[in-house]
């Protein structure tokens, strides 16, 4: 399947990759230019206020008259258009500068000399120079009781710094972003490889061609796992597919006699015409193999809406001892007809929450193969006991038993081991057994031994808590 670029993981892992640097990065160097902002400003009020601490000490020593001066020798020792004094009477009226024609544009700030005489602290104000378009850092500050300084320095350094810093950063973003996107994406499109890896395994699997896996990495990482994971899942599909074929194959193996003989006494129906006595014959024939289809049939439904949760089961208080000797009762007269020693041990008086009728049919199908696969003078026990919390159902017979192999298929849907296909038989009454087990939240397990019998044994929750 072909994608969009725009539409694939790895772009869109890549753009929130490196929106995320992008932003982390922009951060930075914002803190970074905040940092610096604030340095150089210290730096520049520090050397002010250092002015200002010099003309107070003068103007202690020599008076008014010494700050004019130091005024002037200050300026053109640093540059007229690098700094300037002012020295102003507390009423806003100045009496002494240094050279301004640099600086002539630059008033004396009314808000800021009212803050000064109200606090009497310094006061700084960063301003812009009409004239040259360039800031200025200037400082309000008290130099004696009737003067008050106002002193600017130029920054045209930190300007200039500032707007190199910010050049650097624009190219420095540049970079970071074409770098994360590439670097992201190399990385994304690696990372993302086992998942192409795997994706190629599922489009290559058909339905005759299941043998397919994924490459373990054996990182033990995600991916890893993913891999583990849909290698399982392979195995699962696998094994469910030939189950479904050899399922097909015992269902049409099965349904083929029923239906063959079906049709061998319509064709007999028409060679004996005269005989009332073969049509009847012949009907119920018909009817038995029909009935037999339909059992067949309905069995198979009571095991797929069971499996699907579909099926209603009516769960009710049972007498669980009552039922299976009931059903013991029932299919004595067809051990004796073998010669068989049916004995059985049940516990007196155990109640379940079950359906009845439904786990009728449960014991009914294990009562009738362990019958039916023991040959003459053999022996069957029914063991039903209470067991802590749990109540275990015991089915033992000296039949022809299962082969190993056979054990794990033989609740299976239409699988029947090659030793039982001799016996009339369905292949569906073990299958509907664990289904009806499993819905009563127990389990059926079965041991067996070639030649020496079977044990069957249903474990089932005391009172049913799972289901009631």
């Amino acid at each position: 399947m072909n994608f969009k670029l725009f539409n694939t993981i790895a772009f869109k892992l890549t753009l929130w990759f490196t929106g995320i640097f992008t932003i982390c990065s922009g951060f930075a160097f914002v803190l970074f230019y905040f940092l610096a902002t604030q340095t150089i400003l210290g730096q520049v009020d520090q050397e002010l206020m250092d002015n200002a601490s010099k003309f107070s000490a003068i103007i202690r020593r020599n008076g008014l008259v010494g700050a004019r001066e130091l005024a002037v020798v200050e300026a053109q020792a640093a540059g007229e258009k690098a700094i300037f004094f002012r020295l102003l009477y507390p009423t806003g009226e100045v009496f002494a500068s240094s050279h301004m024609s640099y600086w002539e544009k630059v008033h004396v700030s009314k808000e800021g000399l009212q803050t000064l005489l109200v606090k009497k602290n310094p006061i700084f104000e960063t301003i812009l120079i009409p004239s040259t378009r360039q800031k200025a850092r200037i400082l309000y500050s008290y130099v004696a009781n009737n003067a008050i300084l106002q002193t600017g320095i130029a920054m045209d350094f930190p300007g200039k710094f500032l707007l190199a810093f910010k050049k650097v950063f624009i190219s420095a973003m540049g970079f970071i972003i074409i770098f994360s996107a590439v670097s992201g994406w190399l990385l994304i499109r690696k990372t993302l490889s086992g998942v192409k890896t795997i994706t190629k395994t599922a489009q290559n699997i058909t339905g005759k061609s299941l043998e397919a896996r994924v490459t373990q990495t054996g990182n033990k990482d995600e991916l890893d796992h993913l891999a583990i994971t849909f290698n399982a899942m392979l195995d699962r599909i696998e094994e469910l597919v030939k189950s479904i074929r050899e399922m097909s194959d015992n269902i049409a193996h099965d349904l083929k006699t029923p239906i063959a003989r079906i049709r061998g006494f319509a064709e007999l129906s028409l060679i004996h015409e005269e005989n009332i006595d073969d049509f009847r014959a012949m009907a119920a024939n018909t009817i038995e193999e029909s009935d037999r289809l339909l059992d067949m049939i309905n069995t198979m439904l009571v095991i797929s809406k069971a499996e699907a949760g579909e099926e209603e089961f009516e769960f009710k208080t049972t007498n669980l001892s009552k039922m299976i000797k009931e059903a013991c009762d029932l299919f004595a007269p067809l051990a004796e007809d073998k010669n068989i020693d049916f004995d059985k041990v049940i516990d007196d008086q155990i109640f379940i929450i079950a359906d009845t009728k439904m786990f009728q049919r449960v014991v009914s199908n294990l009562l009738d193969n362990a019958i039916k696969y023991t040959p003459q003078n053999g022996r069957i026990n029914v063991i039903v006991r209470q067991e802590n919390h749990y109540i275990t159902i015991k089915i033992e017979d000296t039949g022809i038993g299962i082969d190993k192999k056979y054990l794990k298929k033989i609740f299976q849907r239409f699988y029947r081991a090659e030793s039982s296909r001799t016996t009339a038989g369905t292949g569906l009454g073990l299958s509907l057994a664990r289904t009806i087990v499993r819905q009563h939240k127990g389990e059926i397990q079965v041991t067996s031994h070639p030649g020496r019998g079977s044990v069957f044994i249903i474990r089932l929750p005391y009172n049913n808590p799972g289901v009631i």
